[in-house]
């Protein structure tokens, strides 16, 4: 256990070690296996019904949160015990590496002018329909990408885990892989992903906002651009959490993000982020970087305020 850390504190200290280390467990990954169970759950449950999504995001999220509350208690007087579980979890929920390797990924192909397999290496990082992107657009979307992850896969689940312990942990992962499972506004889920689409938006008000502002504090001689840009374009973006991050990375990297997006059929026009140039595979390296430092940053943060 890392010395002078309370119990909580040097389980997120050395989870996010562990992440940055060996990344995702590569079998039976916790996320993968509730993911599993949720589709399973999800077959049986599924109605174009805002009351039947409700039930459904509930009975997912609250079974994680139940299980959280369970090993807390059960490690109430076991330090040792309370500091491995929470190592775990975080170590399990994180995806700080698997996201700097999926963006250094995206940038070697566009480098090389593959664009055909940065086309469907895009899935990886997001839910954007790629097969009529080209080189630009896919390096937009992948730097899009990796800055809503940065706050998504790393801040947010930091926070909880700070703030809420192993119940946060495992609630939070819980509720953004239901929202990036059935949190999507086409006809099957607009109904029934409402519920899992709002609650995850309610989970990333405050991560998302302080993702923003690590984001300026890593940004060297970019912060007062990235710490102007967030507060003047984070709300722009349609979504009230994602266009906080990347508002500040495009700030922190002089570049503009946002334009027209396409999610399974559904075309989006969102505003500019942004005054820069359009970003270059280059700047998705930059922006990987800067990811990690965002992370480190998050990690720091959430071991001082975690008891």
């Amino acid at each position: 256990m890392p010395l002078r850390l309370g119990t909580t504190a040097a389980g997120l200290v050395t989870g996010y070690a562990a992440d940055t280390l060996f990344g995702d467990p590569r079998r039976g990954h916790p996320v993968a296996v509730f993911g599993t169970a949720a589709a399973r759950l999800e077959r049986r449950m599924w109605a174009d019904s805002k009351p039947r999504g409700v039930a459904y995001a509930g009975l997912c999220t609250f079974s994680a949160v139940g299980l959280g509350v369970a090993l807390q208690a059960a490690t109430r007087r076991r330090p040792f015990a309370r500091f491995a579980l929470t190592a775990a979890s975080t170590w399990a929920v994180l995806g700080g590496r698997g996201l700097a390797r999926e963006g250094a990924e995206m940038a070697k192909l566009l480098e090389a002018g593959d664009v055909p397999s940065a086309r469907t290496r895009l899935s990886h990082l997001c839910a954007r329909d790629a097969t009529t992107l080209d080189s630009a657009e896919l390096t937009r979307a992948a730097t899009e990408s990796i800055a809503e992850n940065t706050s998504d896969a790393v801040v947010a689940p930091l926070f909880w885990g700070a703030v809420a312990g192993l119940p946060g942990l495992l609630g939070y992962r819980a509720l953004n892989t239901l929202d990036a499972m059935v949190g999507y506004r086409s006809p099957r889920y607009r109904n029934f992903g409402w519920a899992a689409a709002r609650a995850d938006d309610l989970a990333n008000l405050v991560p998302s906002r302080l993702g923003a502002v690590l984001t300026a504090a890593c940004a060297g001689g970019g912060a007062r651009s990235a710490w102007r840009i967030w507060r003047r374009d984070g709300s722009r973006h349609p979504s009230p959490n994602a266009g906080q991050v990347e508002a500040a990375f495009a700030g922190a990297l002089d570049i503009r993000l946002g334009g027209t997006n396409s999610y399974g059929g559904e075309v989006e026009s969102r505003a500019r982020l942004g005054e820069g140039r359009d970003p270059e595979p280059v700047d998705l390296r930059r922006a990987v970087r800067l990811s990690r430092l965002v992370g480190l940053a998050a990690v720091v943060a959430a071991a001082a305020v975690a008891r």
